[in-house]
């Protein structure tokens, strides 16, 4: 990095000095070697300790949606029993609903004001929430719908990454860029590692757990993850107000003044920012990430139901292995979030992009049921002739006898298998482990690709503009496939089943990469499309 040269020194009147032709020239002479300053070593330092305050507020954000994710099902269960699987996705999609929402609000707030307040505001509704969710037990009707609120509130809150990611979209140069969402969404990816990780931990309470009957709370594994949850939002808070600051460079890492400071206007944009956005690529983009976050939601989301089905596993069983298999999944995701910041350099981040698409469509495929054994069906469901009309008596009848061979001795015991409310656990062969393992695999290689490389491209494409709004918009498509993803497994799944389900997803997965196609040669940065930087240099 460039050293700082010596500060210019105004007259004692605040006026500026007068120059002779001599001193003009050398002025001239400073004026041109001050443009290839970068910023001061004190300046870097700052820029860079606020930038992992952003790193930090990311994290807590994801941990906010993942560290519940695999107990809200049995959560749901034990303290309403009227739920069923389709208020489960409502719920799980609140989430995101509330994330959609505030995502436009918070990016244009920070737009216009210092990015502490949007920051702070949102974390503070976020640790609000988290205790709400601890105390969804304690009415005694319509528990559902507490949960439901408690968790669209900690979604309205996590609407703060839109602010991050517009925070470090300019308080970074071109070659910093993409260095610097791969670590934003490392660090989203280890709040997805540990958010399930916490969850497993927290399993060891056990579903009583302990109760502190003064202040109505229960501490047990469903309520310890979020009030651990928040807690780190007060830290958060409290690291926002004595670290970040407001820092602005331009693509070329030159410090500028920031918008976001106080008693600054707007017309401190430089002209670097002149020209316009292209559009079309920003649309495709959305498009691309809203399909990205819609096929991992959907996986995320069908990891219990799928494996409570094929593999009978018991409700803390399925939150306990799932919580295993997608902290390594995590893992992974972090080591592929490294590696593609030296791989971007060699080949591109638009070709990235494409291979991380064709890897989660491969990924999905293999998930499609391919052999002839059908899974365990549910005893309880046929002992207490719940059957659904449609399914034909002679379909029946071989697996009636098989369970009537292998019923518990204990009927009072949880009932695992695929439940015949589901008509397609008849004829629909079991997703064996070997494929849901290796197809986790896969997924958690592609998805981390294609989520950092279309952060990054995007980033680059809207130059050194106020980034909020636009940010806010995509944050804002990534919460839409939130939405969609669960309510998509509640119904495709829960009635037509794992076969056309993830046929649909494959479907998906190959529309977006003709998308890319045709937008491949438009995804390029601001200040290469304008001829200010030259394309290898970014």
């Amino acid at each position: 990095m460039a050293s700082a040269g010596p500060a210019p020194v105004a007259a004692a009147d605040g006026k500026e000095p007068l120059l002779g032709a001599g001193e003009a020239a050398a002025e001239g002479e400073e004026e041109e070697e001050s443009r290839d300053v970068v910023e001061t070593q004190e300046h870097y330092k700052s820029r860079w300790r606020s930038i992992w305050i952003m790193y930090l507020t990311m994290f807590l954000s994801s941990i906010g949606f993942s560290i519940v994710i695999m107990s809200v099902w049995p959560y749901l269960q034990k303290i309403d029993p009227t739920a069923d699987a389709s208020f489960l996705g409502w719920i799980i999609a609140s989430y995101s609903i509330g994330q959609m929402v505030a995502s436009p609000l918070f990016g244009l707030w920070s737009n216009y004001r210092p990015r502490r307040e949007p920051l702070v505001i949102s974390t503070a509704i976020s640790v609000a929430a988290n205790c709400l969710y601890a105390y969804v037990h304690v009415p005694h009707s319509h528990n559902k719908y507490y949960m439901l609120t408690a968790r669209a509130l900690v979604g309205f809150g996590a609407g703060n990454v839109a602010v991050v990611r517009s925070y470090i979209a300019g308080a970074t140069s071109l070659t910093e860029r993409t260095s610097a969402m791969a670590n934003t969404s490392a660090c989203q990816a280890v709040g997805f590692i540990l958010g399930p990780v916490f969850q497993t931990c927290f399993t060891l309470i056990g579903e009583e757990g302990v109760t502190w009957e003064l202040i109505h709370l229960q501490l047990n594994m469903y309520t310890a993850p979020v009030l651990f949850g928040a807690l780190l939002g007060v830290i958060n808070i409290i690291l926002i107000f004595a670290i970040f600051r407001e820092h602005r460079v331009d693509d070329m890492g030159r410090q500028c003044k920031s918008i976001n400071s106080e008693g600054e206007e707007n017309d401190a944009l430089d002209q670097d920012t002149e020209g316009n956005v292209d559009h079309v690529a920003v649309v495709a983009l959305n498009v691309l990430f809203f399909v990205i976050l819609f096929v991992f939601a959907v996986f995320e989301t069908i990891a219990t139901p799928l494996t409570m089905d094929m593999y009978s596993w018991t409700r803390k069983e399925a939150v306990f292995y799932n919580g295993i298999i997608l902290s390594v999944i995590g893992i992974e995701s972090v080591i592929v979030f490294m590696v593609v910041k030296t791989l971007s350099k060699k080949t591109g981040e638009r070709a990235i992009l494409h291979g991380g698409l064709l890897i989660v469509l491969v990924g999905f495929f293999i998930l499609l049921p391919w052999g002839k054994k059908l899974p365990n069906i549910q005893w309880q469901e046929i002992k207490n002739n719940s059957i659904p009309r449609t399914v034909p008596t002679e379909m029946l009848m071989p697996f009636w006898s098989l369970q009537e061979m292998q019923l518990p001795s204990n009927h009072t015991a949880e009932p695992v298998g695929c439940p015949l409310t589901q008509s397609w656990c008849l004829n629909t062969p079991m997703v064996y482990l070997a494929q849901y393992l290796s197809s986790d695999v896969l997924i958690g290689l592609g998805y981390p690709v294609c989520n950092v490389m279309s952060y990054t491209l995007y980033s680059k494409i809207l130059g050194p503009k106020p980034q909020g709004v636009y940010m806010g918009w995509l944050t804002a498509s990534g919460s839409g496939a939130r939405i969609l993803g669960p309510v998509f497994v509640s119904q495709i799944y829960t009635h037509l089943g794992p076969r056309w389900a993830f046929s649909l997803i494959c479907g998906v997965v190959v529309l977006s990469l003709l998308l890319l196609e045709i937008v491949y040669k438009r995804l390029i940065a601001f200040s290469v499309k304008y001829g200010r930087m030259q394309e290898e240099n970014c």
